[in-house]
């Protein structure tokens, strides 16, 4: 199995349906960033995963959303997988 994979498989268990209700634009020194930042406040995200942690960790801050890189993010989803295999009985590596 590769990384993404992993990733795809492990989101698919813990992931939930967002419906968007409100946008949040301009925020970001990127506008093209804005949807990422609105999917994550609208979704009540957990951690918000990006590699440019320099235009989110304002508005992280802002939300209350933790910004992480995706190395981070995959350990966490990762050890809450797994986590949840166990608690669900599942057979886990």
């Amino acid at each position: 199995m590769t990384q993404l994979d992993e990733v795809i498989n492990s989101l698919v268990r813990i992931a939930e349906p967002v419906q968007i209700r409100f946008l949040w634009r301009p925020l970001l020194s990127d506008p093209r960033d804005d949807m990422v930042l609105e999917t994550a406040v609208n979704g009540r995200a957990d951690l918000l995963v990006t590699f440019n942690q320099k235009d989110f960790l304002a508005a992280g801050r802002v939300f209350a959303h933790e910004v992480v890189r995706p190395s981070e993010a995959l350990d966490r989803l990762r050890a809450r997988t797994k986590r949840r295999d166990t608690e669900q009985g599942y057979e886990t590596e």
